[in-house]
């Protein structure tokens, strides 16, 4: 067997989304829609520091050379600038990137970049205060635009905006985050909205393709870029006028899996093929094994993780061709807090 990830399709994982916590201080309606809850007690079963050194040492003696840290909210996780070091550290590891609501993102993004962070991810959905408000339930939009303008001036490699597509709160709103992308080096990706199991009646009422407002950048002068190798499902447009680019994650208009790259785990150690895979499977007792052989072990300066190595590169040859969003089949994730999208 080789020494990487590599599925029945020929698709490479070099790519690890890593969830620490389901807690979240925002309500976004499409993450936790009405009725569903985070269990306060998931805080207690979260991946400790000592975990997820020994799970992305794992990853990145496979192949996996970048780690986007997300949650929940991960900054509310005190040992969350810990854990951008530690990660940072490992060999193989080439970039860190954090997916973030913004809220600590002014106080603490200067931490977090000092901690080794190269990238950021900051969901915006409204550039309107009031509209932003109702969608998160949290009246913090100025200060996320604070943090953002701090944020650029600190050398990250890529900062992005999400923002999800919603029919009755942004869908008349491309003027607005054009303007905002105009004199802004950023990439602004809009996401449509994707169904999970708590959301049925919020994805019927909310769903909106991206193909209308694909349609009117063309017509503006927006030109499809040819994607790098491994960019990702974003399909993105540029235009000479402006600084920043906008781009598409359409997993109902365009079908991206073909090119799929990364794996996701949760912040309870649930290794997810897909974000809509129909089952997850159990790392931890592995992890906790590892932790108690490297404390039994004369030699306690690097962990053997090599069984834990063989079962990952076992559980890749169950990953599907392609989710099946398309069919209403939207897997074990019943919100976003669960995993991180």
């Amino acid at each position: 067997m080789s020494n990487r990830l590599e599925d029945n399709f020929g698709r490479r994982f070099s790519y690890l989304r890593l969830s620490i916590t389901e807690q979240c201080n925002f309500r976004c309606q499409y993450c936790l829609p009405d009725g569903s809850s985070v269990d306060a007690s998931c805080s207690k079963a979260e991946l400790t520091l000592p975990e997820i050194e020994i799970l992305v040492r794992s990853f990145a003696a496979l192949g996996t050379k970048k780690v986007r840290i997300s949650g929940g909210e991960p900054s509310l996780r005190k040992d969350l600038c810990a854990i951008i070091r530690t990660i940072k550290a490992i060999p193989g590891i080439e970039t860190v990137a954090l997916s973030t609501n913004g809220y600590r993102l002014k106080k603490d993004v200067v931490a977090w970049r000092e901690a080794g962070l190269d990238q950021l991810n900051i969901s915006i959905d409204s550039l309107d205060a009031a509209t932003f408000a109702l969608i998160t339930g949290q009246d913090r939009l100025s200060d996320i635009l604070e943090g953002l303008e701090l944020a650029s001036e600190l050398g990250f490699s890529a900062i992005k905006i999400n923002t999800v597509l919603l029919k009755f709160y942004n869908a008349m709103a491309l003027p607005d985050f054009l303007a905002f992308v105009q004199k802004r080096n950023i990439s602004l990706r809009f996401i449509e909205l994707m169904q999970t199991g708590d959301s049925n009646a919020f994805f019927k009422k909310q769903q909106q393709s991206a193909s209308a407002w694909c349609e009117q950048l063309q017509q503006q002068g927006w030109q499809l870029q040819t994607p790098a190798l491994h960019a990702g499902p974003a399909r993105e447009y540029q235009h000479p006028d402006y600084q920043g680019k906008i781009g598409f994650i359409t997993p109902y208009s365009e079908h991206f899996c073909d090119d799929c790259n990364r794996l996701r785990v949760s912040s309870t150690g649930q290794l997810f093929l897909c974000l809509f895979a129909e089952e997850h499977q159990n790392l931890r007792p592995l992890l906790q094994a590892v932790m108690r052989q490297n404390e039994s072990s004369q030699n306690q300066q690097k962990p053997d993780t090599q069984v834990l190595q063989q079962w990952l590169q076992q559980q890749v040859q169950q990953k599907t061709a392609s989710h099946l969003l398309t069919t209403q089949q939207t897997g074990a994730t019943r919100h976003f807090a669960m995993i991180g999208g």
